[in-house]
């Protein structure tokens, strides 16, 4: 800037870097004294001694803790850009914003230290105040309201001494009549005639301040240095926020919709904790039955856990702090560490304790009648650290804390299936706590996998694509045609030739890419010239109009014999699965198990059984679970029999039960899709086989090991047949499916040699 020794607000409400400054106005003296109410002291001493102000001003200046600041205006029509000057400012606002007095004047280079948006709110806000000015000159009386005008604005401001980010609240006031506008530009004036032809109330001031109208914004616009003469004086004052700021700041990241336990969230939750408190630490302590935990080193990838007694922590500020329901302040470890759980805070250099009790629920720890609560600790190497007022802090997060970890809870546990809901609630208990996530894992557990394929389905969508195409193109030829005939052009000619020959290709069927690319052409090449052809041709406005009353508005092109297909694949799905569900009654009766019910183009279902899941389970209720399993996919099978009279369709529906005698491992992984994935490598190859078997094939004859109708049973030992040939024979037995039994040995699949299959026709119901 042109002088760096008097940096100051500019008239533009800051001024850019390289701006020209004025001539600043003279800085606030503060070592002499003023008279008696203010008036110079004269010769002779008077019978009241004059008290000196000097005290008060020493103390606005050196010791008060909020921020003060005036700025000098005195600017006008015309004249260069320059900058207002700062006339007085605190201490304390020259020491957190790292200003300092250079040549009787203050360096201020404040406002460069603010954020992007910062810097533009506090633009605004000294806007307001400018067109105050205006239209008390305008229109003879204030129209921006009192509350409009000292309206607070947070920022952000890293104290220039202890580098620390502190959040300052500022107000902008100017004395009443504090700020004048004597005169302003005929182009300023033209833009508040634009902006009110009649002087508006407070309230259309009001509301254009909010709503930014067009008008509005083109008046703040010309509101700038040069159009207008001004004098006066603005108050800043501001006062530290940053405990509030930071509070209200954690309490949002509690209560927010994203969970608070991942990782990320809870780094930046702990950090606003420990900034909050100014504590040096944190730690979290739960207990479950007998057994208690501690975890430190939060702010680590690997938190550090101790165990410790229930029994043990009987005389222990953190049952103290659970019996009482409330926040306990620890002054000093040295004088009170009664158990050994606080001696190894002590030994970890805590000195002083804050001890929140996070979540209550009902259990008994020990002989304790308190409810058990997980604790959040914080702790500083000095000791009374924490006071009364921290206590009460302290105590409103405890609301949003436990809503934090509740809602954490719910979103990640939500829809979960009734026979392993437990095993979550249990999960639940402890993140509830605010531990780190424990993986779900069910050991042990027989798998059951079964699929009912709806074949010949991608035939058909590649059939209501061509279909949609057709239609579409020939409607498009219809409006090039009529344009064609109406225009003398040669381009429109030769785009008739191009959709014939693309109507040609679609009679031949469609690629894999059709439907993208050639909707793309028929926006790119014939419906971006609709405007053109029908200004020169009223036949191809009608073909327009036909056109785009085909198409259909949410997918925007014919779709009408694909709303067909996605309607019918739709009927035959929900067909299925309200079938299966039906079943999973009878199913569920014999052991409670988790069921994962997927449908695309048929449906797929996924069943893991066991004492993992259920503490009752047997062998018999395996075997009863596996024969009810194919009795309800025989019953799919009979539902599809009806499936080309009722949806005229070539569809057909096959089934496949895939058979494993061996037990797996699943484990819960927020990461994937499924609730459940298998966990080892033991049991990855059942995984391939489940992904490849629906396209398997003879091995001999080289078809398909499924066919319509029929009921497939995939299996890869001796043993596993021996006790499925029996439940054929019992579906035999019961008029579900033929006597005669096809078998054959599977391809191999990838990975995977040594299959074999049964396959059974399914009779009518």
């Amino acid at each position: 800037m042109a002088n760096e020794s008097s940096r100051c607000i500019d008239t533009d409400f800051m001024a850019s870097p390289g701006a020209a400054v004025g001539s600043p106005g003279p800085a606030i003296d503060l070592s002499y004294t003023l008279g008696n109410n203010g008036g110079d002291r004269q010769g002779g001493e008077t019978p009241n001694a004059v008290r000196p102000v000097l005290p008060w001003l020493e103390l606005i200046q050196h010791y008060s803790h909020l921020v003060m600041a005036v700025v000098d205006v005195a600017t006008a029509i015309s004249a260069p850009t320059q900058a207002h000057p700062v006339l007085f400012a605190n201490q304390y606002f020259c020491r957190l914003t790292g200003t300092h007095p250079e040549g009787g004047h203050l360096d201020l280079t404040f406002f460069d230290r603010l954020s992007t948006a910062d810097q533009k709110a506090l633009q605004e806000r000294f806007r307001r105040h400018f067109l105050s000015a205006l239209l008390r000159h305008a229109y003879g009386h204030d129209l921006v309201s009192r509350r409009l005008l000292h309206e607070p604005l947070v920022v952000s401001l890293a104290d220039s001494e202890t580098g620390q980010v502190k959040q300052i609240e500022l107000r902008l006031r100017t004395a009443e009549g504090g700020l004048e506008i004597s005169a302003i530009t005929p182009e300023l004036s033209a833009s508040l005639t634009a902006c009110w032809v009649a002087p508006p109330s407070r309230e259309q001031v009001a509301t254009h301040l909010l709503g930014k109208e067009p008008a509005f914004k083109l008046l703040l616009a010309t509101l700038k240095p040069g159009s207008y003469t001004a004098s006066g004086h603005i108050l800043i004052e501001g006062i530290d926020v940053t405990e509030r700021e930071t509070s209200r700041a954690l309490i949002e990241m509690l209560v927010g919709h994203e969970s608070v336990l991942g990782t990320r969230r809870f780094e930046e939750a702990n950090r606003l904790m420990k900034q909050l408190f100014d504590a040096t630490d944190s730690f979290l302590l739960s207990a479950e039955d007998n057994q208690a935990q501690l975890f430190t080193q939060l702010d680590r990838p690997e938190w550090q856990t101790v165990n410790y007694a229930v029994e043990d922590l009987k005389e222990s500020s953190f049952l103290r702090a659970t019996k009482r329901r409330e926040v306990v302040n620890v002054p000093d470890l040295a004088l009170d560490c009664a158990t050994q759980c606080e001696q190894d805070l002590f030994n970890q250099g805590a000195r002083s304790l804050l001890l929140i009790p996070l979540v209550m629920r009902t259990a008994r720890v020990g002989e304790s009648k308190a409810q058990m609560v997980g604790l959040v600790g914080l702790a500083s190497s000095k000791p009374y650290a924490f006071d009364q007022a921290d206590c009460s802090r302290a105590t409103t997060l405890i609301p949003a804390l436990t809503a934090a970890m509740r809602h954490s809870v719910q979103d990640r546990f939500t829809n979960i299936h009734p026979s392993v809901r437990w095993r979550f609630e249990q999960e639940a208990e402890r993140l509830s706590l605010g531990l780190p996530p424990a993986p779900v894992v069910f050991e042990s557990v027989y798998p059951l996998y079964g699929i009912s394929d709806i074949r010949g389905s991608s035939d058909e969508r590649n059939r209501a694509i061509q279909k949609d195409l057709l239609s579409q193109f020939c409607l498009a030829l219809a409006v090039v045609e009529a344009a064609g005939e109406a225009v003398s052009n040669a381009l429109v000619g030769q785009l008739a030739l191009d959709l014939a020959d693309h109507i040609t290709a679609l009679e031949d069927g469609v690629t894999v890419d059709s439907e993208v690319t050639l909707l793309r052409y028929l926006q790119g090449e014939v419906e971006l010239h609709f405007e053109y052809f029908a200004q020169h041709s009223a036949e191809a406005e009608t073909a327009i109009a036909r056109y785009k009353a085909t198409i259909d508005p949410d997918h925007a092109c014919v779709y009408t014999a694909r709303a067909v297909y996605d309607q019918t694949i739709g009927h035959i799905n929900g067909l299925l699965r309200d079938t299966w569900n039906h079943w999973q009654q009878s199913m569920q009766a014999i052991t409670a198990h988790y069921c994962d019910l997927e449908a695309t183009d048929g449906i797929d279902h996924m069943i893991y059984a066991g004492k993992a899941i259920d503490t009752s389970f047997t062998e018999f209720q395996l075997k009863s679970l596996r024969y009810e399993q194919l009795r309800a996919v025989c019953d799919c099978a009979r539902k599809g029999f009806a499936l080309k009279a009722t949806y005229d369709t070539d569809m057909t529906i096959t089934h496949l039960v895939l058979v494993q005698a061996f037990t797996v491992d699943i484990v819960h992984d927020e990461t994937t899709e499924h609730l459940f994935d298998v966990r080892g490598t033991r049991d990855t190859r059942y995984e391939i086989v489940k992904k490849r078997i629906d396209k398997a094939c003879d091995a001999e004859t080289g078809g398909r090991i499924t066919q319509p109708g029929m009921l497939t049973v995939v299996y890869s030992t001796s043993e596993e047949w021996q006790e499925y040939e029996r439940y054929l024979r019992y579906l035999h037995r019961e008029g579900i499916v033929d006597s005669v039994v096809e078998q054959g040995t599977v391809e191999p699949l990838q990975g995977v040699n040594g299959l074999k299959f049964a396959r059974v026709q399914v009779k009518p119901g």
